[in-house]
């Protein structure tokens, strides 16, 4: 039997309960059979990033956050977009990770779910690039109008993004198998 791969589902939004977090536990309940995926949705409780603690007196919570990046066979990122931004909490845990290489060559899922979510989206992929991250366009996803298309407690109410989550999850299960080449 093949043992299951780990996954970390990274929820983007500010919000409890938001739609980007219904994503991911659609896409959880979707890979099960391949995958293991824990959602982090608590990225507000991180410290706001201080150079200076990078590499030494590193918070605790940073420390963990940081092992369970390293230690996941690959992660999947779903944020909506604030200000045609990412929001600032995910942006501020790439920070903690930068000088490391926790996210070097893991395989990534993006998933940008907002009402336009076009700016978020250019700029996640940017950054995740510049991280030297594992993704393919088949791995990267952009969510127009998601209110209209997920209700956080049906979960993914229109067929064709039910269609695409689909998709999108076969393609990053493809990656996992595959040896780190592409940065997007």
């Amino acid at each position: 039997m093949i043992e299951k791969k780990s996954i970390i589902g990274i929820c983007g939004s500010a919000s409890r309960d938001s739609t980007n977090l219904a994503i991911l536990k659609f896409i959880a309940e979707l890979g099960t059979s391949d995958f293991n995926l824990k959602i982090v949705d608590n990225l507000s409780e991180l410290p706001h990033f201080k150079t200076e603690l990078t590499d030494k007196n590193v918070p605790e919570i940073i420390v963990d956050f940081r092992n369970t990046i390293a230690n996941a066979d690959g992660i999947i990122v779903c944020t909506p977009e604030y200000v045609f931004s990412i929001p600032s909490g995910l942006k501020n845990m790439i920070e903690w990770c930068v000088s490391t290489t926790v996210f070097s060559d893991k395989p990534v899922g993006l998933i940008t779910a907002s009402a336009s979510g076009v700016k978020a989206h250019e700029e996640l992929k940017l950054i995740m690039e510049t991280i030297q991250t594992n993704f393919t366009d088949e791995t990267t996803l952009l969510i127009q109008g998601v209110k209209g298309k997920v209700d956080k407690e049906v979960g993914i109410t229109d067929e064709n993004t039910r269609s695409q989550l689909k998709k999108f999850i076969r393609a990053f299960k493809d990656l996992l198998q595959k040896p780190a080449i592409n940065h997007g």
